[in-house]
């Protein structure tokens, strides 16, 4: 067992049915007291290795030794009684259930709690949240509030279970920046009483920010583990890219030219009779990014679909002064509308097509015959096109597009919507999932093309790819505009306090 190892993992391997290897022979070790960063690309294999950690899922092989002895725990709650719990991306709550009945879950032995045992659970929480200085409402339905407040009750759930080993996957993707300081504020705390924390994250200002020593994934295999006091951010991204990146683009200064997008009273319906969107006003000039910014679930999405014709909604939208009121998706983009979705395999391909055939999806007419038939050698023409104009690593247009990385795959979504030579670009999520090389071509790519002229409305929940890309930003709260931000205005507190619902004076 290595030196003063609370958890050790050695050799671990996870091949799924498929025959997908997402692990290789994986070594981890944590210490006590330590906050551990598990850093690597969407797909390298961290949340694989902390499933297997948790007892989510079993290891093809390896093992894993906890306070120096072999353990293999068969689910989630044998762990939580060794002492190791999990906070998921996506939260583990009943939403009509309080904060305080959300962490007694479990132990109520299948029926009802006490009223002693609910004054003894609350007396409990309440301590713990003194000592780690992490609070939350205990008597509000978690379903009412906030995604960071519940993110909190997810953590006091395993404080209150005494957990050794704290693991958070991706926790600050909920939060806004004030937010996230708190967290790591607890972490912090955390570790001086001597817990442990696994921290999964794929952001290297997070790593600097809060752990104590950094394990690099890349491609199921460990590629280093640093301390990170010693480690810079240019060697951390090399070690998770296996290259030198390029430095970003430059942008050039220019101002906006003729309004492309205009939006006055925009609503669309929501769940429950209550508005996803209300209200919003707002206008994208040609040259011009406008970002959104927001916590994910603050009316983004349906603000995107429905200006692209897949939601109702009322009040008044024109492209190119052409109203949008009746006009389906076909419509909308022949008017110079194109779109990248924020759910490329839901929304922007079909897997089971090969390139070519994603290629022309929903632009058929350019490759038809006078006899509506395909012309299979125009479509491949343009394919192989796309594939060079985009640096689209692909064996060919026949390949389906299943087998391509995340990062090929959004290439070839962006190459086809802006093949269609649009005046308005709408990229939502643009970079989700993606590495740093790909991630680092896409945004070059928009600030290229709004330094030709392009109109571009950028929605991203990270925070810093807003800020790097837009000219201004709107900061979106439930359904509504917070505040609207020039570049001269960029701060990132005020804007984490936007985020987080304070409005503007006046």
């Amino acid at each position: 067992m290595a030196d003063n190892a609370l958890l050790e993992a050695r050799g671990i391997a996870k091949v799924y049915p498929d025959g997908t290897v997402a692990l290789r022979g994986v070594d981890l070790v944590v210490r006590p007291g330590e906050v551990h960063g598990l850093l690597g690309e969407n797909g390298a294999g961290k949340t694989t290795l902390t499933k297997i950690i948790s007892g989510l899922l079993p290891p093809t092989s390896g093992e894993i030794r906890w306070r120096g002895k072999r353990v293999r725990f068969s689910s989630p709650r044998e762990a939580l009684r060794a002492g190791i719990g999990m906070v998921h991306q996506h939260f583990a709550l009943v939403g009509p259930f309080t904060g305080l009945e959300n962490i007694a879950l479990g132990e109520e032995g299948g029926g009802a709690l006490s009223p002693v045992h609910v004054a003894s659970v609350r007396r409990r929480v309440e301590a713990i949240m003194r000592e780690s200085g992490l609070e939350a409402p205990l008597d509000v339905p978690v379903e009412d509030l906030p995604v960071g407040v519940q993110q909190r009750v997810e953590i006091l759930k395993m404080l209150y279970r005494e957990v050794d080993l704290l693991i958070l996957d991706e926790p600050t993707a909920v939060l806004t920046p004030q937010e996230a300081e708190e967290l790591f504020s607890v972490l912090r705390g955390l570790a001086a009483q001597g817990r442990s924390v696994i921290f999964i994250t794929h952001k290297l200002a997070e790593v600097t920010a809060v752990t104590d020593r950094v394990t690099v994934l890349r491609r199921g295999e460990v590629v280093a583990t640093r301390e990170t006091p010693g480690s810079t951010a240019e060697e951390l991204a090399r070690l998770m890219v296996g290259e030198e990146l390029p430095p970003p683009r430059a942008r050039a200064e220019r101002a906006p030219g003729r309004e492309v997008l205009r939006l006055e009273g925009f609503t669309v319906p929501g769940p429950a009779g209550k508005p996803a969107v209300q209200g919003v006003s707002f206008s994208v000039r040609e040259g011009e990014i406008l970002g959104i910014a927001g916590v994910q679930g603050n009316g983004q999405t349906e603000l995107v679909e429905a200006l692209v014709g897949l939601r109702p909604w009322s009040g008044h939208a024109e492209l190119l002064g052409k109203d949008l009121a009746g006009r389906g998706p076909g419509e909308i983009a022949s008017l110079g509308l194109a779109h990248i979705p924020e759910d490329r395999h839901g929304m922007g391909l079909i897997l089971e097509f090969n390139l070519a055939e994603n290629a022309i999806l929903g632009r058929l007419r350019p490759f038809l015959d006078p006899l509506g038939r395909l012309r299979w050698g125009k479509v491949y023409r343009f394919a192989r096109e796309l594939i060079s104009r985009f640096s689209i690593q692909a064996p060919g247009p026949r390949v389906p597009v299943r087998y391509l990385s995340g990062g090929n795959q959004q290439r070839l979504v962006v190459g086809r919507e802006l093949s269609k030579a649009p005046k308005l670009l709408i990229a939502n999520q643009p970079t989700r999932g993606l590495d740093v090389a790909a991630t680092r071509y896409i945004r070059d790519l928009l600030l290229r093309l709004r330094d030709e002229g392009m109109a571009i409305l950028l929605v991203s929940a990270d925070l810093d790819e807003v800020l790097e890309l837009s000219d201004r930003v709107a900061v979106m709260y439930r359904g509504t505009f917070a505040g609207v931000l020039s570049r001269e205005e960029f701060d990132r507190e005020r804007i984490g306090l936007l985020m987080g619902g304070v409005r503007e004076a006046g």
